[in-house]
C-alpha cells in the first residue's frame, strides 16, 4: 500500500526519541514547575500581553524558551512517531490507524467538553496545555496497543 501522506518508516524511531523525553519534561514543567535550566533570550512576539500589563505587539521580548522547545519537540516527535509508516504498511494497518485517530479525537474532545463545563481558573489553562498533546498521545497509545495485540494474536 502506498500512502503518500505518511512519513518514511525511518522517522518513527526519531519521533519516539523526541516524544518520550519531551513528554516527561513537559509533565515536570507543567505539574511541578521544574525546569532543568533557564534559556532566556530575545524572541519575536506577535502578541505578548496579560490581564494586568500593557500589551506588547509585534516586538522582541525576553523569554525563557525552554518550555517552548519542549513543546515543539513533543509535537514534532509525536507526529513523526504517529504518522510514520510501519515496516509492512497494509490496508489492515491503515484501518487501525484511521480507527485510532477517530477514537483519539472523540476522547480528546470529550475531555475538552468535560473541562469546559467543570474546570475553571488556572486549572482550565493547564487542561488546555495538556489538551494540545492528548490527541497525539491517545492515538499513539491506542494504535500501538492494537498493533501489539494483533501481533500477539497472530503469533
Amino acid at each position: 500500500m502506498n500512502n503518500r501522506f505518511l512519513f518514511p518508516h525511518r522517522f518513527k524511531l526519531i519521533g519516539w526519541m523526541l516524544f518520550v523525553p519531551a513528554l516527561i519534561l513537559g509533565l515536570l514543567i507543567t505539574l511541578f514547575d521544574y525546569t532543568p535550566f533557564k534559556w532566556e533570550t530575545s524572541v519575536f512576539a506577535i502578541y505578548d500581553g496579560g490581564l494586568f500589563e500593557a500589551n506588547k505587539v509585534m516586538m522582541l521580548v525576553k523569554n525563557d524558551v525552554f518550555d517552548e522547545l519542549v513543546g515543539v519537540a513533543a509535537i514534532i516527535g509525536g507526529l513523526l512517531a504517529a504518522f510514520s509508516k510501519e515496516k509492512d504498511e497494509d490496508e489492515y494497518i491503515a484501518q487501525i490507524r484511521l480507527e485510532s485517530l477517530l477514537w483519539a479525537t472523540y476522547i480528546n474532545y470529550g475531555f475538552l467538553l468535560f473541562s469546559i463545563l467543570f474546570i475553571y481558573g488556572l486549572g482550565f489553562y493547564q487542561i488546555m496545555i495538556f489538551n494540545m498533546f492528548t490527541l497525539l498521545f491517545i492515538f499513539l497509545v491506542r494504535f500501538n496497543f492494537i498493533l501489539y495485540k494483533s501481533a500477539k494474536a497472530v503469533a
